[in-house]
């Protein structure tokens, strides 16, 4: 819907503006045919989300459904312009304004966003989705892994108990690794997950890794009823460390920000910014990655936003509570 309303808008204005007016003028006329423009719009996909229910329960032909992305438009348009023929306003405002070519243009405009989302719904079908998630999630490659593994070695000697605590994470974080990444988890598992990040990430780093968690804003039943895509907090958390705390000769802090705003999550990380580490290309590609992954599990309805603010880099994440 906003994609089709952005850009009838869009269109509309580019229409306007093709006529050479003073842009006051171009506005104005933009003001009063977005009455029509809008009106005609929201009716028409409101009544195709309805006939889309019922085309779930009683299947159209293909062809019949194509044909009706065009003619509701055009029928929509019809009537809500007979209406408005007789009336002084309108009269004024648009005289010359013929209702065969409103309708002809809205049926055309039809099909066209019809081809569009149809050609999108194949570009996005299961199978290539999952097929490009597959691959996304192949490129998270936990680079502490191997750095955990040989401070697990250097502890098994002197401190054989953290050691096998150390190691115990890392099965729980390989397991997750190695899961269907169609599985959603939820919240409160996978910051459960983070935390044994974290710890194994303090034995390394000791007290120059601080975390703050700030999590009032979301009951623990919240947390078990949102769910989340699999790993997609603690790529964020390993950046934090590696470009954050990592540079650091003093204690640096990592602060995860937890909210629920109406049916939307939001999570944010800040950690201190480094001029030379924080935006290298590698804290790039897993930033992109995560946008990719958004992008294919939420479409628009996810975002991403990262930057720096009064020395701290921080990454903001929305992305609503249920899938």
């Amino acid at each position: 819907m906003s994609r089709v309303l952005v850009a009838v808008n869009v269109l509309g204005l580019l229409v306007l503006s093709a006529r050479g007016d003073d842009w006051r003028l171009m506005l104005q006329n933009f003001l009063e045919s977005a009455i029509l423009l809008e009106t005609i719009s929201l009716v028409s996909l409101l009544l195709l989300c309805n006939l889309r229910r019922l085309a779930m329960r009683f299947p159209f032909q293909p062809w019949l459904q194509r044909l009706l992305c065009g003619l509701l438009p055009a029928a929509i348009a019809g009537l809500f312009l007979l209406y408005l023929k007789n009336m002084e306003w309108f009269e004024y405002s648009f005289p010359r304004f013929d209702i065969n070519f409103a309708m002809f243009s809205c049926f055309l405009l039809g099909l066209a966003f019809q081809q569009y989302f149809e050609l999108r719904a194949r570009a996005f079908s299961p199978a290539l989705g999952e097929a490009r998630l597959q691959a996304l999630q192949a490129r998270i490659r936990p680079h502490f892994l191997f750095n955990s593994l040989n401070t697990a070695l250097a502890l098994i000697r002197t401190e054989p108990r953290r050691a096998e605590l150390m190691l115990e994470d890392l099965a729980d974080l390989f397991r997750v690794l190695m899961r269907d990444n169609r599985i959603m988890t939820s919240l409160r598992d996978e910051l459960r997950l983070c935390e044994q990040y974290l710890a194994i990430e303090k034995i390394r780093l000791g007290e120059r890794l601080q975390i703050e968690w700030v999590s009032d804003r979301l009951s623990e039943q919240e947390m078990q009823e949102i769910e989340i895509p699999s790993l997609l907090l603690q790529p964020l958390l390993e950046n934090a460390v590696h470009y954050g705390v990592e540079p650091s000769v003093t204690p640096a802090l990592i602060r995860v920000e937890l909210g629920r705003v109406v049916d939307k999550v939001e999570i944010i990380v800040t950690n201190p910014y480094h001029e030379n580490a924080n935006l290298t290309s590698g804290n790039q590609m897993a930033l992109e990655n995560i946008r990719q992954r958004l992008s294919l599990l939420y479409d628009i309805e996810a975002q991403l936003q990262y930057g720096v603010k009064e020395l701290q880099f921080e990454v903001r994440l929305y992305f609503p509570a249920k899938r």
